[in-house]
């Protein structure tokens, strides 16, 4: 798989994620598919992530009692892309607006483990020791 331009991962987030089109619209105040080609939402990957993917669409599939399988696989297909890129913009807006955010509530790293990549899953231990984090059955202490 090749590294996407950091421009182009606002509309690979709508071609992967359908799902955040009426929040990329909503925080844009434009429809979705002219919003991701505009520079001020390549400018803002942090928010984009942050108010358009990790709150609104992957937290409450996480936390959900029923999670759509297809539809997590699809966010951490996603998020593996972004923590696999050479910038370390990217990586960082990875990091602190999704992986991040999963500590805010009890279960969501668990919940996330085992659709998690390789990557993805090498960044989430490194969070976790960072902060003194134990999970049992994730980390490695």
């Amino acid at each position: 798989m090749s590294e996407i331009p950091a421009d182009d991962i606002p509309a690979l987030l709508l071609r992967t994620l359908p799902e955040c089109a009426e929040f990329i619209a909503e925080k844009y105040e434009m429809p979705a598919e002219a919003a991701v080609r505009t520079e001020a939402v390549a400018v803002d990957l942090y928010g984009l992530l942050a108010e358009c993917l990790t709150t609104p669409v992957l937290m409450p599939q996480l936390e959900s009692d029923a999670p759509d399988p297809e539809l997590l696989a699809r966010c951490w297909d996603f998020v593996e892309r972004l923590t696999a890129h050479s910038l370390e913009s990217v990586r960082g807006a990875a990091y602190f607006e999704v992986l991040e955010q999963l500590l805010n509530a009890d279960g969501l790293v668990e919940a996330a483990w085992p659709y998690m990549k390789e990557r993805t899953r090498a960044r989430t231990l490194t969070m976790l020791d960072f902060y003194g984090v134990h999970l049992p059955g994730i980390d490695r202490r």
